[in-house]
Order: C-alpha cells, then structure tokens, then sequence
C-alpha cells in the first residue's frame, strides 16, 4: 500500500497545480488545445483540482462526484471518475484512467486517446486490450469549435 502512495506522489513531483473550478476549466482547455484536442473530449464538471508535470506529461484532473456525458453525435455514453489521469503528448493521451465508455450494455475502460492528423477529421479511442473506435473530431467539439473547424475546412477545400 505505502508503495502506491510513494508511486503516485513521485509522478506528481514537480507538478503545476491549479484549484477551483474557474482555473481548473480554464486550464484543462488550454491542455486540451495544446495537444490537438477538442474542448468537448473531457466534460469534466465542477473541477476542484487540476495538475501537471510538463517533464513527463502527466496529468490530472480531480472533480466534486464522479460524472457522465453523452455524446449525441457519436451515441456513446461516456462515464468519468472523481479523478482522470493521463500522459499527454501531442495529439495523444495515454495511460488513461478514470474514463470508460458503455459500448453495447458493457463499459468499457479507455486507456487512450488521439487525433493522428487533424487534417483526417477522426479522434481515436483505445482500450487496455487494445480495441479501438473512431469517430468524426466534431462528435466533441464545443459549438463555437465546430463552427471554426468547418469554416476552415470549407475555405481549405475552396484553395484547391
């Protein structure tokens, strides 16, 4: 057990903490942003702490309850613990914990994430096994990052 605690304090050595909802909103769409990701992937709601260690990429995000979303373009229901954790990199998180989704009356753990080429439109999703889904980007954009996103990819299209 004290070799748990000891794990998990070191992974945190060194971490930027922020606390509170305001800042902890703020920086987990920054986070996401830098990493190539849309703001809608992690719903997180009443967010109380949010960490990260910029030499190893590890990250994580602690909310009041545990939380659930469903994304309606995607049709997935997508349930979040107290506490997310990942490694992040660009246009990839992984070693994901806390986050599973319910495919076909079973939820199951997601362990990764990424978006390969933002120019292929798709996010990709992982498991331990390594089972895979992908969905449309858009399916977790916010409405104002859709907008954006298609407008671009409109103007882009009409350069050719």
């Amino acid at each position: 057990m004290a070799s748990t605690t000891l794990q998990v304090k070191d992974e945190r050595a060194g971490a930027e903490i922020v606390y509170g909802a305001e800042e902890c909103q703020k920086q987990s769409h920054e986070l996401l942003q830098e990493m190539g990701f849309p703001k809608g992937v992690m719903p997180l709601k009443d967010l109380v702490e949010c960490g990260r260690v910029r030499e190893t990429g590890f990250v994580w995000m602690k909310q009041k309850a545990p939380s659930e979303h469903y994304f309606e373009e995607s049709k997935t229901l997508t349930s979040y613990a107290t506490e997310v954790t990942s490694y992040v990199e660009k246009g990839k998180m992984k070693k994901m914990t806390g986050v599973k989704s319910k495919q076909l009356l079973m939820w199951i753990t997601i362990t990764e994430m990424s978006v390969d080429d933002p120019c292929s439109g798709k996010i990709h999703f992982k498991t331990a096994v390594g089972i895979g889904k992908s969905f449309p980007i858009t399916a977790f954009m916010d409405p104002e990052e859709k907008v954006k996103y298609l407008e671009n990819k409109k103007s882009d299209q009409n350069k050719k």
